[in-house]
């Protein structure tokens, strides 16, 4: 049994064990809330940190690739209108029919020509024959002598002649001309190739006036003729490359309807000026075209091989940041600090632009760089994204 004294004793032990429980839980729920605090203020710090992935500036390329669209128009090609008004009475060649020159492709009923023609050789008659009798009166009053017949009549009758002379080169002439016409019923094509266009059928009416360049109300052309033995490519380039569009600039083709398929195509000339509503230098490119599969009017896209300086460095396009003055791109130091330097700008080359001055090649480029970003910011350098490198396409 326990003597007041051990009871008082254990009642203090207890209450001190019970004040360092306390006083033991107190501390540890402060330390536990300061290293929390720690914590948080260690992540926020962390996540503050901009994460950025890394490159540098790689070297140029001694040859580089541009592609635009380019229109396919045939070697030589021909609209053929009627010089002629008339009927169409009959059409031989159709669309894709291969010709040669002179070949007829349709003729044309000329009632109005017809009778005009037949006047006009009716009219030469008559002044022929006018012709003849004041020439043969003006031989007989030449042979008269002067106590017969004055000089005055002799020089009337000589003149009178003459004038119907004229007369008949005047309506030889109209003759000749009314046969050429005539020869113009029979529409020819006027060189080697294919017929890319009829546009007439038989019975439709042919105005002379399509012939006609001072006629506002020309018609259409009846018949095209292409020769596709070559063919011209026409391409637009940007005024940026005019200095290096040079004789040896060689394109490639690719035609849409055969994938896969390339033709070589070589530089015959430039237009000399740059077109001011699209700041572009018009190209022609020339091909072979032995099969005849490629056809005028195709819609291609021409790949050009240009050479490049590759002394040139050229970064990643995402690197770049526009600014008021002017484009920068983001270096990191060895301490990962940001420092934004200023460069110049070359050719844009699709996913990389060629860096004129303002980087050295052993540079470290923040590839993706925010808006936001700030000289001397810290940065974060992390590992790209397994099968993406920045910059890794020229």
């Amino acid at each position: 049994m326990s003597t007041p004294v051990q009871h008082h004793l254990f009642s203090r032990l207890t209450i001190a064990a019970g004040l360092i429980i306390v006083v033991g839980a107190a501390g540890y729920g402060i330390w536990r809330r300061q290293a929390s605090v720690e914590h948080l203020q260690h992540v926020a710090y962390e996540a503050s940190i901009p994460l950025v992935h890394l490159t540098s500036p790689m070297k140029g390329l001694e040859e580089q690739s541009l592609t635009l669209p380019g229109d396919v128009a045939a070697w030589n090609e021909a609209q053929i209108y009627g010089q002629v008004s008339g009927y169409i009475s009959r059409w031989y060649k159709d669309y894709g029919a291969k010709v040669n020159a002179g070949d007829l492709l349709g003729t044309i009923e000329t009632p109005s020509l017809d009778a005009e023609f037949e006047a006009s050789k009716a009219s030469l008659a008559v002044a022929q024959a006018n012709y003849n009798i004041a020439a043969l009166t003006a031989k007989r009053f030449n042979a008269l002598t002067d106590a017969a017949v004055s000089q005055q009549d002799k020089d009337d009758k000589n003149a009178l002649a003459a004038a119907q002379k004229a007369q008949v080169a005047a309506a030889q002439q109209n003759v000749d001309r009314y046969e050429a016409m005539i020869g113009f019923k029979n529409v020819v094509s006027p060189l080697t190739g294919i017929v890319t266009a009829r546009r007439v059928n038989v019975g439709d009416f042919v105005n002379a006036a399509g012939g006609d360049s001072t006629d506002r109300s020309s018609g259409q052309p009846l018949f095209s003729v292409g020769d596709i033995h070559k063919l011209r490519i026409f391409v637009h380039v940007p005024q940026g490359f005019g200095n290096i569009l040079k004789p040896g600039i060689k394109a490639l083709i690719h035609v849409y309807n055969s994938p896969g398929r390339t033709i070589e195509a070589q530089l015959l000339t430039t237009a000399g000026a740059v077109e001011r509503s699209t700041r572009t230098i018009v190209t022609e490119f020339v091909l072979d075209n032995p099969q005849e599969d490629l056809w005028p009017g195709a819609y291609v896209d021409v790949e050009l091989r240009l050479p490049s300086d590759p002394s040139v460095l050229i970064a990643p396009a995402q690197a770049l940041l526009f600014r008021s003055g002017g484009a920068q791109i983001a270096l990191v130091d060895g301490q990962d600090h940001v420092h934004l330097q200023d460069v110049t700008l070359g050719r844009n080359l699709g996913l990389n632009v060629q860096i004129l001055a303002g980087v050295q090649p052993t540079d470290r480029i923040v590839a993706n760089p925010s808006l936001g970003i700030l000289d001397g910011q810290m940065v974060k350098v992390v590992t790209a994204t397994q099968g993406y490198e920045p910059g890794e396409d020229h």
